[in-house]
């Protein structure tokens, strides 16, 4: 792409009146950045659904000069410039029909056939909150996903240091441009997240920034994933927003339950209550609902299976699987006269010792 269209979609991402979804209609129709501002008023007055405020937009807040300012901006600071059509652009995020025109990033960050999944709640996390958020991480880390999340107070930044614990990558969705880091006490995780993924914004270093912006970039963080899993929320919250952004793009949802007395898990059970999330109990809900498979597996066999040390509830799953030859939770489940929350749990454990693994439709069999 050449440095003149990079400075009219800058000066297209820029406009105010002009959403994304409008923004890629338009080039999909014009063909390029350039000829979206270039093209006849009256032409533009038969694109449907533009309307006379945003061709006042297009043909009177054309900024040039700032455009140029930012792209030196990018340049300058070794930050990445994504356009939605781009290879490199977030492939989960192509299919959001508000997905930002162009996305900016810094890092090493890699999502090539790797699982995504993003992390939110409250800013107030409680002593509960960080330790179910820290064994989540840790539990699902054998499976190398990407933890993302805002970089904000509370559960975010939780999210994101037990992935640079587990050394799994992790990124942060800023709401600001990249001159700043909100916010500033998180300015000693930053080195650690670049290491390990990095950040995407869609904000300019010039944006405003205000407290609307949060709720913009959440569409990122759920757009990026292929589930979001909030972990605590008040009645009211940014991370029900993003859980309702979620589901709009037909992502999954979990969400962790609590007390009914609770303050911080009244959204959680919300959610749940209103089957807009998933309970999530252990990192195994998210395995199995998910159908991740390990990549590689330990081969195993009944002679090997003498030196591998089971609980009573672990042979009582195998044998049971072994008479079944393949099942589904629920039915597993009622045979063993175990809980599937904990069934959940014990199938995981199963799995990492290669003992089982799971099958497509969400079904069990032993190895």
């Amino acid at each position: 792409m050449s440095e003149q269209e990079k400075i009219y979609l800058l000066a297209l991402h820029r406009l105010k009146h002009v959403g994304d979804a409008t923004a890629k209609k338009l080039l999909e129709i014009l063909g390029s950045a350039e000829a979206v501002f270039k093209e006849k008023t009256t032409r533009l007055s038969k694109i449907n659904g533009l309307g006379a405020k945003r061709i006042q937009s297009i043909k009177t807040e054309l900024d040039l000069d700032g455009a140029e300012r930012e792209l030196r901006f990018i340049n300058d600071n070794d930050i990445g410039f994504l356009f939605f059509k781009d290879r490199d652009y977030p492939g989960n995020l192509k299919h959001c029909i508000d997905g930002p025109i162009v996305l900016f990033q810094k890092g090493n960050i890699d999502l090539q056939n790797k699982p995504i999944i993003s992390i939110v709640g409250t800013r107030k996390i409680t002593t509960h909150g960080i330790r179910f958020t820290e064994k989540l991480v840790e539990d699902l880390s054998v499976f190398n996903p990407v933890i993302v999340s805002g970089f904000a107070y509370g559960t975010d930044i939780t999210a994101q240091k037990a992935a640079v614990e587990n050394k799994l990558q992790t990124i942060g969705c800023l709401a600001h441009g990249f001159d700043q880091i909100y916010p500033k006490t998180h300015k000693k995780y930053e080195a650690d997240v670049l290491q390990n993924g990095g950040f995407f914004t869609d904000f300019c270093s010039d944006d405003t920034f205000d407290r609307n912006n949060f709720l913009k970039r959440n569409r990122i963080i759920a757009g990026l994933s292929e589930a979001t899993i909030v972990i605590e929320s008040a009645e009211k919250g940014g991370s029900l927003v993003t859980a309702d952004i979620a589901n709009s793009y037909d992502r999954e949802v979990f969400a962790l339950p609590g007390r009914y007395s609770d303050k911080m898990s009244i959204g959680c059970n919300n959610l749940i209550k209103k089957q807009r999330a998933m309970m999530i109990t252990s990192a195994a809900d998210v395995i199995y609902m998910l159908n991740w498979q390990l990549d590689q597996k330990p081969k195993t066999n009944n002679q090997t299976e003498l030196f591998i040390e089971l609980s009573p509830d672990e042979k009582i799953v195998v044998e049971e699987l072994k008479s079944l030859q393949k099942t589904e939770l629920d039915p597993l489940a009622l045979k063993c006269n175990i809980p599937t929350s904990k069934l959940s749990t014990i199938l995981l454990n199963l799995e990492l010792k290669g003992l089982v693994r799971p099958l497509p439709g969400k079904q069990f069999e032993v190895i």
